[in-house]
């Protein structure tokens, strides 16, 4: 049996990746630990919420103090660390609070990691560390060897946090793994983001915003093909690697629009171009081929086969989205918080 701490968990990308292993590995003890800032979700994690082998802890991963305590107490043999602000506008609007989640957040958990010892330390990273590719070299794309070469204080963060997850390896000999995944989409995705925003503005027959012409293109990763991949660098990858997890699924944003109104039968009219975003990255566009040659990972859906049970999670959930929207949710964990007081 082997003690697994999943930073971020009740958020899109982590919630899902808890859903699966939970209950892939019921041998295995999950524990999660959460801000619950506003991307993180309680609502998200109800589903294992009573499963034996899963905890959840309300916490930050800045918090020195209750991160080393809950080292303490549960001996983890392996952290992977999902927790991060990842929306590109709000680190334009804001980029502190990215510099000290992605960052400091991820130093505080590898002292612990150093402290206390584990047998994996694994930081998701994103594509957007290595910039962009220009729309019109399509036989160009990212690979584990491509520079660093970051766009915004998003991306800028998660970089310095790679590079310092490198550095800990090479300083300490702190076993990590860094994976780097293309744009992720599926079930649980918080409403910023592209796919859900334009699922649920078109369902309101509210006007599409996309940036510049839409040509901005994007490599679309459905999210269980990412918590697949993740699950294999964790339990068999080579330590101090890092590791690309791409979809094959290059589409222009105009495209991902395109495709969607299609799935709900919408018509293209509500389509609607918004001044560019600052700094916008042209295209992004990952070469799996370390992860499928050395682990033997590959992707299971198609931008085509993936997007049809979003829409439809989507169609299927309307009071998950409308507590997210309207912070019901927060209510939700302070009953939570009561219940958990009273066992």
């Amino acid at each position: 049996m082997a003690t697994f701490l999943v930073t971020g968990g009740a958020g899109f990308i982590g919630g899902n990746y808890l859903h699966t292993m939970v209950r892939r590995y019921p041998e295995d003890r999950f524990v999660c630990l959460d801000a619950l800032t506003y991307a993180g979700n309680m609502e998200t994690l109800e589903p294992i919420l009573k499963e034996p082998n899963f905890r959840f802890v309300h916490d930050n991963i800045c918090n020195r103090e209750g991160v080393f305590r809950l080292f303490e107490e549960e001996h983890f043999d392996y952290v992977i660390n999902f927790a991060a602000e990842s929306h590109v506008d709000r680190s334009i609007e804001n980029p502190g609070i990215f510099l000290q989640t992605n960052i400091i957040g991820t130093q505080t958990l590898m002292d612990a990691c150093r402290k206390y010892g584990i047998k994996r330390y694994h930081q998701v990273s994103t594509d957007e560390v290595y910039g962009d590719l220009p729309l019109d070299r399509k036989d160009l794309f990212f690979t584990e060897n491509t520079l660093i070469h970051a766009s915004s204080p998003y991306s800028a963060s998660k970089a310095s946090a790679d590079l310092l997850v490198l550095a800990y390896h090479r300083t300490f000999g702190l076993p990590v793994t860094i994976s780097r995944c293309s744009n992720n989409y599926g079930p649980y995705q918080f409403p910023e983001k592209l796919i859900p925003l334009i699922i649920q503005k078109a369902l309101r027959n509210e006007p599409l915003p996309i940036y510049g012409n839409g040509a901005n293109v994007r490599d679309w990763l459905y999210v269980g093909d990412h918590n697949n991949a993740i699950d294999l660098i964790v339990r068999h990858g080579k330590d101090g690697e890092v590791y690309n997890i791409g979809g094959h699924n290059e589409r222009s944003n105009l495209e991902v629009v395109k495709t969607i109104l299609k799935v709900l039968g919408k018509p293209e009219s509500l389509i609607t171009f918004v001044k560019d975003r600052p700094g916008h990255d042209l295209r992004y566009a990952m070469d799996p081929t370390k992860i499928e040659t050395e682990l033997g990972w590959k992707p299971t859906y198609t931008f085509e086969t993936g997007i049809v049970p979003t829409v439809q999670w989507n169609l299927d959930h309307p009071d998950w989205l409308k507590h997210v929207e309207s912070g019901e949710y927060r209510k939700w964990m302070e009953r939570y918080s009561k219940l958990e007081a009273k066992k």
